[in-house]
Protein backbone atom coordinates (compact mmCIF):
# COMPACT_ATOMS: atom_id res chain seq x y z
CA UNK A 1 0.00 0.00 0.00
CA UNK A 2 1.07 3.57 -0.59
CA UNK A 3 0.71 6.22 2.20
CA UNK A 4 1.49 9.41 1.66
CA UNK A 5 4.85 10.91 2.70
CA UNK A 6 5.35 7.54 5.09
CA UNK A 7 4.14 4.11 4.14
CA UNK A 8 2.53 2.87 7.28
CA UNK A 9 1.50 -0.74 8.97
CA UNK A 10 -1.75 -0.15 10.52
CA UNK A 11 -4.25 -2.43 12.00
CA UNK A 12 -7.95 -1.48 12.54
CA UNK A 13 -9.53 -1.04 16.07
CA UNK A 14 -13.41 -1.14 16.28
CA UNK A 15 -15.26 1.05 18.27
CA UNK A 16 -18.78 3.00 19.38
CA UNK A 17 -19.62 6.22 18.41
CA UNK A 18 -18.93 7.30 21.77
CA UNK A 19 -15.03 6.99 21.48
CA UNK A 20 -15.58 9.80 18.93
CA UNK A 21 -16.44 12.31 21.65
CA UNK A 22 -14.25 15.37 22.62
CA UNK A 23 -12.30 14.85 25.44
CA UNK A 24 -11.72 11.37 25.20
CA UNK A 25 -8.58 8.91 24.25
CA UNK A 26 -8.81 6.23 22.30
CA UNK A 27 -6.27 3.29 23.35
CA UNK A 28 -4.74 1.92 20.51
CA UNK A 29 -2.23 -1.17 20.84
CA UNK A 30 0.80 0.99 22.50
CA UNK A 31 -0.67 4.43 22.86
CA UNK A 32 -3.15 6.77 22.54
CA UNK A 33 -5.26 7.93 19.19
CA UNK A 34 -5.13 11.46 19.81
CA UNK A 35 -3.69 13.98 17.33
CA UNK A 36 -2.08 11.42 15.57
CA UNK A 37 -2.58 11.16 11.58
CA UNK A 38 -4.29 8.25 10.63
CA UNK A 39 -5.21 6.21 7.38
CA UNK A 40 -8.81 6.10 6.06
CA UNK A 41 -10.14 2.08 5.71
CA UNK A 42 -10.13 3.08 1.72
CA UNK A 43 -6.66 2.82 1.74
CA UNK A 44 -6.89 -1.25 3.03
CA UNK A 45 -9.34 -1.95 0.34
CA UNK A 46 -11.74 -2.08 2.72
CA UNK A 47 -15.38 -0.81 0.88
CA UNK A 48 -17.00 2.06 2.79
CA UNK A 49 -20.57 1.28 1.81
CA UNK A 50 -22.11 3.56 4.35
CA UNK A 51 -21.66 6.26 6.79
CA UNK A 52 -22.26 3.63 9.70
CA UNK A 53 -19.58 1.69 8.93
CA UNK A 54 -16.82 4.98 8.29
CA UNK A 55 -18.11 6.03 11.62
CA UNK A 56 -17.49 2.68 13.62
CA UNK A 57 -14.40 2.51 12.56
CA UNK A 58 -10.37 4.30 13.21
CA UNK A 59 -6.81 3.26 11.85
CA UNK A 60 -4.38 3.17 14.35
CA UNK A 61 -0.57 3.52 12.96
CA UNK A 62 1.61 1.03 14.76
CA UNK A 63 4.53 1.38 12.61
CA UNK A 64 5.96 4.06 10.48
CA UNK A 65 8.48 2.92 7.83
CA UNK A 66 11.15 4.96 5.86
CA UNK A 67 9.13 5.91 2.36
CA UNK A 68 8.08 8.90 0.30
CA UNK A 69 5.37 6.88 -1.80
CA UNK A 70 2.09 9.16 -1.81
CA UNK A 71 -1.73 8.58 -1.82
CA UNK A 72 -3.98 7.92 -4.67
CA UNK A 73 -6.51 10.65 -4.92
CA UNK A 74 -9.74 10.24 -6.75
CA UNK A 75 -11.98 11.66 -8.69
CA UNK A 76 -9.37 13.42 -10.69
CA UNK A 77 -11.85 15.69 -12.09
CA UNK A 78 -11.79 17.90 -9.02
CA UNK A 79 -8.63 19.29 -10.48
CA UNK A 80 -10.24 20.20 -13.96
CA UNK A 81 -11.81 23.44 -12.65
CA UNK A 82 -9.55 26.27 -13.59
CA UNK A 83 -11.76 28.60 -11.00
CA UNK A 84 -12.39 27.98 -7.33
CA UNK A 85 -16.19 26.84 -5.97
CA UNK A 86 -17.72 29.44 -4.50
CA UNK A 87 -20.91 30.23 -2.46
CA UNK A 88 -22.57 27.02 -4.12
CA UNK A 89 -24.61 27.42 -0.90
CA UNK A 90 -26.03 29.76 0.57
CA UNK A 91 -27.40 30.63 3.99
CA UNK A 92 -31.21 30.31 3.40
CA UNK A 93 -30.41 27.02 1.49
CA UNK A 94 -27.59 25.03 3.19
CA UNK A 95 -26.50 21.44 2.29
CA UNK A 96 -26.96 19.06 5.18
CA UNK A 97 -23.74 17.32 5.76
CA UNK A 98 -22.94 14.67 7.97
CA UNK A 99 -20.68 14.09 10.81
CA UNK A 100 -18.18 11.66 9.92
CA UNK A 101 -15.94 11.83 13.19
CA UNK A 102 -14.95 14.26 16.13
CA UNK A 103 -11.90 13.66 17.72
CA UNK A 104 -9.57 16.07 20.39
CA UNK A 105 -6.50 16.10 18.98
CA UNK A 106 -4.45 18.45 21.82
CA UNK A 107 -2.75 16.88 25.18
CA UNK A 108 -4.40 16.80 28.74
CA UNK A 109 -1.74 20.44 29.28
CA UNK A 110 -3.12 21.86 26.51
CA UNK A 111 -5.28 24.71 27.74
CA UNK A 112 -8.76 24.64 25.67
CA UNK A 113 -9.79 22.00 23.57
CA UNK A 114 -9.47 21.70 20.24
CA UNK A 115 -10.92 18.96 17.79
CA UNK A 116 -10.44 17.51 14.44
CA UNK A 117 -13.74 17.20 12.75
CA UNK A 118 -14.79 15.00 9.59
CA UNK A 119 -17.74 16.30 7.36
CA UNK A 120 -19.35 14.07 4.99
CA UNK A 121 -20.74 16.24 1.82
CA UNK A 122 -21.15 13.12 -0.39
CA UNK A 123 -19.18 15.20 -3.09
CA UNK A 124 -21.77 18.21 -3.11
CA UNK A 125 -19.90 20.88 -1.46
CA UNK A 126 -16.60 20.75 -3.29
CA UNK A 127 -13.65 23.28 -2.59
CA UNK A 128 -10.40 24.35 -2.84
CA UNK A 129 -7.12 24.53 -0.38
CA UNK A 130 -7.02 27.66 1.67
CA UNK A 131 -11.09 27.95 1.64
CA UNK A 132 -13.79 28.29 4.36
CA UNK A 133 -17.08 26.06 4.92
CA UNK A 134 -19.72 28.37 6.77
CA UNK A 135 -21.71 26.27 9.38
CA UNK A 136 -25.09 27.01 11.06
CA UNK A 137 -26.01 25.45 14.37
CA UNK A 138 -29.33 23.86 15.31
CA UNK A 139 -31.50 26.32 16.92
CA UNK A 140 -33.15 29.73 17.44
CA UNK A 141 -30.89 32.89 17.27
CA UNK A 142 -31.88 34.37 20.47
CA UNK A 143 -31.22 38.24 19.02
CA UNK A 144 -33.51 36.99 16.26
CA UNK A 145 -36.60 35.18 17.33
CA UNK A 146 -37.66 32.87 14.72
CA UNK A 147 -34.41 32.71 13.03
CA UNK A 148 -31.35 29.99 12.25
CA UNK A 149 -28.34 31.16 13.96
CA UNK A 150 -25.81 33.49 12.15
CA UNK A 151 -22.96 31.15 10.10
CA UNK A 152 -19.67 30.87 11.26
CA UNK A 153 -17.29 30.43 9.39
CA UNK A 154 -14.32 27.89 9.61
CA UNK A 155 -11.20 27.46 7.91
CA UNK A 156 -11.26 24.05 5.77
CA UNK A 157 -8.05 21.49 7.22
CA UNK A 158 -8.28 19.46 4.60
CA UNK A 159 -7.37 19.45 0.42
CA UNK A 160 -10.21 18.85 -1.45
CA UNK A 161 -9.75 15.25 -1.63
CA UNK A 162 -10.82 15.42 1.85
CA UNK A 163 -8.82 12.94 4.65
CA UNK A 164 -10.36 9.67 3.05
CA UNK A 165 -8.78 11.01 -0.25
CA UNK A 166 -11.87 10.30 -2.42
CA UNK A 167 -13.44 13.75 -2.63
CA UNK A 168 -16.22 13.29 -0.34
CA UNK A 169 -15.21 14.85 2.83
CA UNK A 170 -14.17 17.93 4.60
CA UNK A 171 -12.11 18.35 7.97
CA UNK A 172 -12.28 20.89 10.49
CA UNK A 173 -10.18 22.40 13.16
CA UNK A 174 -12.44 23.87 15.67
CA UNK A 175 -11.38 25.02 19.30
CA UNK A 176 -14.41 25.03 21.57
CA UNK A 177 -15.63 28.40 22.57
CA UNK A 178 -15.71 28.84 26.56
CA UNK A 179 -16.15 32.06 28.75
CA UNK A 180 -15.20 32.12 32.77
CA UNK A 181 -16.32 34.86 34.79
CA UNK A 182 -13.19 36.99 35.18
CA UNK A 183 -14.54 37.39 39.22
CA UNK A 184 -15.20 33.73 40.19
CA UNK A 185 -13.02 32.07 37.63
CA UNK A 186 -15.96 29.67 36.82
CA UNK A 187 -17.05 28.38 33.41
CA UNK A 188 -20.54 30.55 32.41
CA UNK A 189 -22.13 27.84 29.82
CA UNK A 190 -24.92 30.91 29.27
CA UNK A 191 -21.81 32.81 27.28
CA UNK A 192 -20.10 29.61 25.43
CA UNK A 193 -19.29 29.55 21.49
CA UNK A 194 -22.37 28.27 20.20
CA UNK A 195 -21.13 26.80 16.74
CA UNK A 196 -17.76 25.55 18.39
CA UNK A 197 -19.72 23.40 20.77
CA UNK A 198 -22.28 22.31 18.65
CA UNK A 199 -19.66 20.75 16.55
CA UNK A 200 -16.82 19.54 19.51
CA UNK A 201 -20.03 17.93 21.05
CA UNK A 202 -21.39 16.04 18.02
CA UNK A 203 -21.68 12.51 17.14
CA UNK A 204 -20.81 10.27 14.01
CA UNK A 205 -24.34 10.18 11.80
CA UNK A 206 -25.71 13.72 13.14
CA UNK A 207 -26.56 16.46 10.79
CA UNK A 208 -24.55 19.90 10.43
CA UNK A 209 -25.90 22.67 7.73
CA UNK A 210 -22.69 23.68 5.31
CA UNK A 211 -22.88 26.85 3.30
CA UNK A 212 -19.97 27.95 0.82
CA UNK A 213 -17.25 27.44 0.09
CA UNK A 214 -15.75 30.92 0.06
CA UNK A 215 -12.77 32.55 -0.04
CA UNK A 216 -10.27 33.39 -2.62
CA UNK A 217 -7.47 35.12 -0.49
CA UNK A 218 -6.25 32.00 0.83
CA UNK A 219 -5.49 29.94 -2.55
CA UNK A 220 -2.11 28.19 -2.77
CA UNK A 221 -0.79 29.33 -5.98
CA UNK A 222 0.37 26.44 -8.14
CA UNK A 223 1.18 28.26 -11.35
CA UNK A 224 4.74 27.71 -10.08
CA UNK A 225 5.49 24.10 -8.65
CA UNK A 226 8.94 25.78 -7.47
CA UNK A 227 7.97 28.47 -5.50
CA UNK A 228 8.54 29.29 -1.87
CA UNK A 229 5.44 29.34 0.75
CA UNK A 230 5.73 30.76 4.34
CA UNK A 231 3.25 30.04 6.18
CA UNK A 232 2.73 31.46 9.81
CA UNK A 233 -0.22 30.51 11.98
CA UNK A 234 -1.61 30.41 15.90
CA UNK A 235 -3.55 27.68 17.13
CA UNK A 236 -6.34 26.41 14.75
CA UNK A 237 -5.39 28.94 12.34
CA UNK A 238 -3.36 25.70 11.52
CA UNK A 239 -5.83 24.63 8.99
CA UNK A 240 -5.66 26.11 5.72
CA UNK A 241 -1.81 25.24 6.04
CA UNK A 242 -2.70 21.25 6.80
CA UNK A 243 -4.37 21.37 3.46
CA UNK A 244 -1.52 23.16 1.52
CA UNK A 245 1.29 20.46 2.86
CA UNK A 246 -1.09 17.61 2.65
CA UNK A 247 -1.11 18.51 -1.06
CA UNK A 248 2.63 19.06 -1.77
CA UNK A 249 3.39 15.84 0.34
CA UNK A 250 1.44 13.61 0.95
CA UNK A 251 -1.39 13.12 -2.28
CA UNK A 252 -0.52 12.18 -5.79
CA UNK A 253 -1.64 15.06 -7.49
CA UNK A 254 -0.98 14.75 -11.35
CA UNK A 255 -1.43 18.37 -11.99
CA UNK A 256 0.71 19.90 -9.17
CA UNK A 257 4.24 18.16 -8.41
CA UNK A 258 5.74 20.30 -5.87
CA UNK A 259 9.18 20.85 -5.62
CA UNK A 260 9.68 23.88 -3.99
CA UNK A 261 10.18 25.40 -0.58
CA UNK A 262 7.05 25.32 2.39
CA UNK A 263 7.99 27.03 5.69
CA UNK A 264 5.58 26.72 8.32
CA UNK A 265 5.80 28.67 11.49
CA UNK A 266 3.42 27.33 14.25
CA UNK A 267 2.49 29.23 17.84
CA UNK A 268 1.19 27.78 20.37
CA UNK A 269 0.77 28.00 24.13
CA UNK A 270 2.95 24.38 25.02
CA UNK A 271 3.69 20.90 23.48
CA UNK A 272 0.72 19.64 24.21
CA UNK A 273 -1.02 22.33 22.23
CA UNK A 274 0.62 21.41 19.08
CA UNK A 275 -1.58 20.26 16.27
CA UNK A 276 -0.81 17.61 13.42
CA UNK A 277 2.59 17.98 14.80
CA UNK A 278 3.22 14.18 13.26
CA UNK A 279 2.45 14.69 9.91
CA UNK A 280 4.85 17.83 10.24
CA UNK A 281 7.32 16.32 11.93
CA UNK A 282 7.02 13.61 9.35
CA UNK A 283 7.18 15.70 5.96
CA UNK A 284 10.43 17.31 7.53
CA UNK A 285 12.07 14.05 8.06
CA UNK A 286 11.34 12.98 4.08
CA UNK A 287 11.28 16.13 2.37
CA UNK A 288 14.09 18.29 4.21
CA UNK A 289 14.48 20.38 1.14
CA UNK A 290 11.52 20.96 0.67
CA UNK A 291 10.02 21.72 3.96
CA UNK A 292 10.75 23.49 6.91
CA UNK A 293 9.37 23.57 10.19
CA UNK A 294 9.21 26.31 13.19
CA UNK A 295 7.77 25.82 16.35
CA UNK A 296 7.17 28.79 19.07
CA UNK A 297 5.69 27.57 22.32
CA UNK A 298 5.04 30.85 24.55
CA UNK A 299 4.29 28.74 27.68
CA UNK A 300 7.43 26.48 27.66
CA UNK A 301 10.43 28.30 25.86
CA UNK A 302 11.78 31.85 26.36
CA UNK A 303 12.63 34.72 23.09
CA UNK A 304 15.93 36.22 23.48
CA UNK A 305 15.25 38.74 25.78
CA UNK A 306 13.85 36.20 28.14
CA UNK A 307 9.92 36.51 27.22
CA UNK A 308 7.30 34.40 26.15
CA UNK A 309 7.93 32.53 22.80
CA UNK A 310 5.46 34.02 20.33
CA UNK A 311 5.59 33.19 16.69
CA UNK A 312 6.72 36.48 15.61
CA UNK A 313 10.08 36.05 18.08
CA UNK A 314 10.76 33.05 15.99
CA UNK A 315 9.72 34.89 12.65
CA UNK A 316 12.58 37.37 13.77
CA UNK A 317 15.05 34.68 14.49
CA UNK A 318 15.52 33.92 10.66
CA UNK A 319 14.27 37.34 9.39
CA UNK A 320 17.50 37.24 7.44
CA UNK A 321 16.32 34.75 5.68
CA UNK A 322 12.32 35.53 5.24
CA UNK A 323 12.97 38.82 3.56
CA UNK A 324 15.28 37.03 1.26
CA UNK A 325 12.50 35.24 0.19
CA UNK A 326 10.17 38.00 0.15
CA UNK A 327 12.90 39.62 -2.35
CA UNK A 328 12.72 36.55 -4.51
CA UNK A 329 8.87 36.39 -4.93
CA UNK A 330 8.15 34.02 -1.79
CA UNK A 331 4.25 33.96 -0.83
CA UNK A 332 3.63 34.97 2.55
CA UNK A 333 0.66 33.97 4.46
CA UNK A 334 -1.16 34.71 7.83
CA UNK A 335 -3.74 32.81 9.69
CA UNK A 336 -5.54 32.44 13.12
CA UNK A 337 -6.44 35.21 15.90
CA UNK A 338 -6.57 39.10 14.32
CA UNK A 339 -4.62 39.46 18.24
CA UNK A 340 -1.72 37.54 16.30
CA UNK A 341 -1.05 40.51 13.14
CA UNK A 342 0.05 43.42 15.23
CA UNK A 343 2.94 41.97 17.12
CA UNK A 344 3.99 40.50 13.56
CA UNK A 345 3.72 43.55 11.80
CA UNK A 346 5.84 45.51 14.47
CA UNK A 347 8.49 42.68 14.30
CA UNK A 348 8.44 42.53 10.40
CA UNK A 349 8.69 46.75 10.56
CA UNK A 350 11.45 46.67 13.14
CA UNK A 351 13.53 44.24 11.14
CA UNK A 352 12.69 46.28 7.82
CA UNK A 353 14.00 49.43 9.18
CA UNK A 354 17.44 47.41 10.78
CA UNK A 355 18.12 46.31 6.92
CA UNK A 356 17.69 50.00 6.16
CA UNK A 357 14.18 49.66 4.27
CA UNK A 358 10.59 50.90 4.62
CA UNK A 359 8.15 48.73 5.97
CA UNK A 360 5.01 50.18 4.65
CA UNK A 361 6.55 50.45 0.89
CA UNK A 362 7.77 46.61 1.29
CA UNK A 363 4.25 45.94 2.33
CA UNK A 364 2.57 47.54 -0.71
CA UNK A 365 4.73 45.92 -2.78
CA UNK A 366 3.98 42.65 -1.46
CA UNK A 367 0.45 43.24 -1.74
CA UNK A 368 0.71 44.02 -5.42
CA UNK A 369 2.73 41.21 -5.74
CA UNK A 370 0.11 39.14 -4.34
CA UNK A 371 2.47 37.76 -2.58
CA UNK A 372 0.47 38.75 1.24
CA UNK A 373 -1.93 36.76 2.14
CA UNK A 374 -4.00 36.85 5.77
CA UNK A 375 -6.82 35.60 6.70
CA UNK A 376 -7.64 36.40 10.55
CA UNK A 377 -10.80 35.99 13.06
Amino acid sequence: MAFSAVSRVPFAVNFTSDACQPKSQLKCRDGYLRGKPYTPLQLLGINLTSLESRSRSVICMSVVQESKSKVDISPLSLEDAKEPPLHVYRNKEPYTGTIVSVERIVGPQAPGETCHIVIDHGGNVPYWEGQSYGIIPPGENPKKPGSPHNVRLYSIASTRYGDYFDGRTASLCVRRAVYYDPETGKEDPSKKGVCSNFLCDSKPGEKVQITGPSGKIMLLPEDNPNSTHIMIATGTGIAPFRGYLRRMFMEKVPTFKFNGLAWLFLGVANNDSLLYDDEFSKYSLDYPDNFRYNRALSREEKNKVGGKMYVQDKIEEYSDEIFKLLDEGAHIYFCGLKGMMPGIQDTLKRVAEQRGESWEGKLSQLKKNKQWHVEVY
